[in-house]
């Protein structure tokens, strides 16, 4: 006999990318249909209708009301509204209720807490791209920031990360900015860094770009995935101002748009060189990337 499904009812509020992926990882885990509910009411009809097992909610009091396990998929900025939305319409029931918001930790939720709900922020630390079919696969093995409001609701919210196939890292609600930093610098800003090489190799009349620079990029994210610092190459390890200058020349006549950021990520990798080696390194490279003429 197969087991039952750990919640009676589950409810999803948003119908956004990470709604839609959470939303159809989540349709096989309750007795009863998904509930979903957003502020478009066309929408919530399309992703119940997407995600199948689902249905959508015409009021947020019948995810309060219904609902053991409820979702905020959200956006950031709409959170915090939603969240006092929701604890206004909280009736007697006393659910398990998580965001998935990086930005913020479990004090948001403080409303519903005071409600007598037990409350966690989970955050997947991927992409979402609009394929929640695929993401549901990508989520097996991905690590989820949990910051639980308690003990127990920090169990809670690791075992959700546990029947969604992923790895629950703890943060600490004091870190929770400093790790959604972390990631937007590693992930986010990494987007902006490579799509500014392809403008210059396009510039410089390489037909495709991406094809140029995938290998020469994979290598350079595994080597600092693995190594930190310490898998850095190229002219700035060795000291090579002349090379260094004729980068800031080239993109100054060519691609003008890729020198500032060009000049501040050479200038962060120098500091991260200093402080790696206690040293400082030679200073033409310096110069001629803090030097405008």
């Amino acid at each position: 006999m197969a087991d039952a499904p750990p919640y009676r009812q589950i409810g999803i509020m948003g119908t956004g990318r990470v709604a839609a992926a959470i939303g159809l990882a989540l349709a096989g885990q309750s007795a009863d249909p998904l509930w979903i509910w957003g502020r478009d009411p066309a929408k919530s009809t399309a992703l119940a209708a997407s995600i199948g097992r689902a249905r959508a909610a015409t009021r947020m009091a019948d995810i309060a009301d219904a609902c053991d396990l409820i979702v905020l998929a959200v956006s950031d900025d709409a959170l915090e509204p939603c969240v006092h939305d929701l604890a206004a319409v909280a009736g007697a029931a006393s659910p398990f209720a998580f965001h998935v918001s990086g930005r913020s930790g479990a004090a948001i939720l403080a409303p519903l807490d005071a409600r007598g709900w037990r409350t966690a922020a989970v955050h997947p630390a991927m992409s979402f791209t609009g394929d929640p079919r695929a993401e549901v696969r990508q989520m097996i093995g991905a690590r989820f920031a949990v910051t639980g409001s308690t003990r127990q609701a920090g169990a809670e919210a690791r075992a959700i990360v546990a029947r969604l196939g992923g790895v629950p890292v703890d943060i600490s609600e004091a870190h929770r900015p400093l790790y959604h930093a972390a990631l937007c610098h590693g992930a986010n800003h990494l987007v902006t860094l490579i799509a500014g090489a392809r403008e210059a190799l396009a510039a410089a009349g390489v037909d495709d770009p991406a094809a140029l620079l995938a290998p020469l990029a994979r290598a350079a994210l595994e080597n600092s995935l693995g190594k930190g610092m310490a898998g850095l190459s190229g002219p700035l390890l060795r000291g090579d101002a002349a090379t260094i200058g004729g980068h800031v020349s080239a993109l100054r006549k060519d691609c003008p748009s890729l020198l500032p950021p060009y000049r501040a990520m050479a200038l962060a990798t120098l500091d991260a060189l200093e402080g790696a080696n206690g040293s400082a390194r030679p200073g033409a490279c310096r110069s001629l990337l803090e030097t405008d003429g």
